[in-house]
Order: C-alpha cells, then structure tokens, then sequence
C-alpha cells in the first residue's frame, strides 16, 4: 500500500521551498525534504506568488493510501524577512490553522497548533536554506490552510479546544497506511518472527509516542519490538497463540485509559470513555462526587491528570488504571499471560508501572546488549 505524508511535511515542504525563493530571487516548481522517518518528501509547488520581501507557495497533501480530511488540502507557507539581526525561524499560524484555547495538548494556550516536531522540521528546512544562501538574519514562516475551518468541522479539534482550523501534525513525516488486515498482518509477523528466535517475551506499544518515550526515558528502542496499533486484544490474542509468556505494554494515557475499561480496539471511531474512566477510577480513589464533573468536561486525559494531580490522588488513580490494564488484558488472555504496563503522559512524564514492571528494563536491556 502506498504511503502518503503529514500535513507537517507538507508544511516544512512549502516553507523550504519559499525560503528558498525569497533569499535567491529564483523561482522554484518542486522541492525535496527529510522526514524525520528518513523517507525523502518529494513535493510539487503550487500558487506560488513572489514578491521582494515575501514568498508564499502550497503543497497538496496527500494521504496516500490512507486519506483522511485534510488529503487534497492545500498547505500554504508565506516567508518573510523579520525583524531580528540573529539567524532566528520565527513560526506562526495563518487562516485555517487553529489556535490552542484549553490545556493538555501538544502546545500552549495561544499558539497556533503546529505541534513540536513540524515545528521542528520546519525550523530544519529554513536553516538548511540560510546556511546554503549564507543568510544570517530572521525569517517569518507563517503555515495557513485556506479550507482550514471547514475541514476542522470533520475532526475532533472542536471537541478538543482547537479553534479555527486544523492542526499541523506528524511525528514521522509520513502517514503509513492504516488497512486493518495489513496491519493486523504485520503484527501477526513481527510476533512471529520474534518467537521464532526463542523469545517467550515481548514489548508492544500503540504506536510512535509509546517508542519515543521508551527510548528517552528507559533507553530501550521499541523500534525493536512490536507496534500494534490501536489492536490491543487481538495483539494479546496473537501473542497467546504464538505461546508467548509475558507482555509489556507501554502507552500514553490517553490511549490505555480505555484499555482499562475493557476496550480492546483503542480506536476514538471505536470508544471514547476516557473521562467516564478517570471520574470513576478518581471517585474509588476518595474524589468527592461533587467534583467529578470536573474530569467530565475536559478535553484531554492530560487536562484531567492536572485535575487529579490538584486534588492529590493522581498517583493513587493511576496506580489503580494499571492494575485495571492489566487485569483486562490478562483476562483476554485468559490467564495464559502475564501482562506488565507502563502508562506516561507528556507533561507528567511516567505515571506509574505495575509491579513486574521493573524487571523489564532488566530484561529488555540485555537483550540490547551487543
């Protein structure tokens, strides 16, 4: 199946592009970028309208076989000189693009929501341009997307406190196509594969945050292991056939919140309780009932976890999500695993582990060794 690229990679396409143009003068129909995965972006430049002092192009994103709302937009980045005398890549949001208004997401109340990494490969591909043009001043990237607002009715940006547009997001750079089968395939072989060499073990995680956060908090690359998606029972049930003993699932809260209800499919198309979960879990761990509501109303598990870490039972309650991960998963296996989980969040960082949770890193350590 083929795969297509983030709105982030079209983003930092499009600033290249324009920078480019703006500090040589020379009109450019299609430009080259490095996704973070290390899959080269090879983009065509459209509308593009220059002036003196500013350059503004497109690029049409594209979903590959995997298209979403935002596939067929046109993501725009207007350059311009700023005002600074330092090398400096000032990034902002345009029409279309929209503003943070709640707590708990990817960036402050106020930004324009163009989370960390297409910031980060946009401030890249700027500089790369600097140093080749040998330009030493500021630069103004302003990132908009014309259809924007519309396109935003279809998401969950509403709902999460994103106003007036869509987000710029990705952290690999690309989308990889999201066939059930095909992933449910590759799982299947990955597990395999990895039994095959005598291992009675394995680490999984939903997906790119879960691997990021194992390596930069525990050193372990999961890249190593098993991604499985938003599959977490039928991961379990596929590890159970293949005569695994133990798993280890590591997540974002957000994600494995529902886990500990029971659901298996992590999906939001599929479930969305995480805030029921939290009030409830919050209420057994001696929340008053009054304030429930609270954790009803937010937007984000990381909005909740502030609440809870306010009313000093956030360790208690998450100490209480493991152990419930756990049980649902050891349950779908029908006693024939036993299950370890690790739970973070980005602001909080690691929010508790069940007990055998730290003889993994034993574990997982040495089979890194060289």
């Amino acid at each position: 199946m083929r795969y297509g690229f983030t709105t982030g990679s079209c983003a930092a396409a499009a600033a290249k592009a324009a920078a480019y143009m703006l500090l040589t003068g020379r009109e450019k129909t299609e430009i080259t970028i490095e996704t973070p995965k290390g899959i080269s972006y090879h983009a065509k430049l459209l509308d593009i309208c220059r002036t003196e002092n500013e350059v503004r192009c497109a690029v049409e994103k594209d979903g590959g076989d995997d298209p979403d709302v935002t596939t067929g937009a046109w993501i725009y980045a207007t350059v311009s000189y700023g005002e600074e005398m330092e090398t400096k890549i000032i990034i902002e949001g345009g029409i279309g693009v929209g503003k943070v208004t709640r707590q708990g997401l990817d960036q402050p109340i106020g930004n324009a929501a163009i989370n960390h990494v297409p910031r980060e490969m946009i401030t890249k591909e700027v500089t790369e341009v600097c140093r080749l043009t040998d330009y030493q001043g500021s630069l103004k990237v302003v990132i908009s997307v014309p259809d924007g607002a519309l396109i935003s009715e279809h998401t969950f940006n509403p709902r999460l406190g994103v106003i007036g547009g869509i987000s710029i997001l990705g952290t690999s750079g690309i989308v990889e196509p999201m066939s059930s089968q095909a992933i449910l395939d590759t799982i299947k072989l990955e597990l395999t594969q990895r039994r095959s060499e005598g291992l009675d073990y394995v680490a999984i995680s939903p997906g790119n945050y879960g691997q990021d956060f194992m390596k930069k908090t525990y050193g372990y690359d999961l890249d190593k292991s098993v991604k499985c998606s938003n599959f977490i029972g039928e991961t379990i049930d596929m590890a159970v056939a293949l005569g695994f003993q133990k798993i280890l699932l590591t997540g974002h809260i957000g994600k494995l919140i529902k886990v500990a209800g029971g659901i298996m499919n992590t999906h939001s198309r599929e479930a969305d309780c995480r805030m029921e979960l939290l009030a409830a879990f919050a209420v057994q761990n001696q929340l008053e009932s009054c304030y429930a509501r609270e954790l009803l109303e937010c937007a984000t598990t990381e909005e909740a976890l502030s609440i809870l870490e306010t009313h000093k039972i956030l360790s208690a309650v998450m100490e209480t999500v493991v152990e419930r991960i756990c049980y649902s998963l050891e349950k779908r296996a029908n006693g024939k695993l036993t299950v370890d989980c690790i739970v973070y969040a980005n602001t909080f960082g690691e929010l508790a582990k069940s007990k055998g949770g730290e003889k993994w890193f034993t574990l997982l350590a040495r089979e890194q060794a060289p």
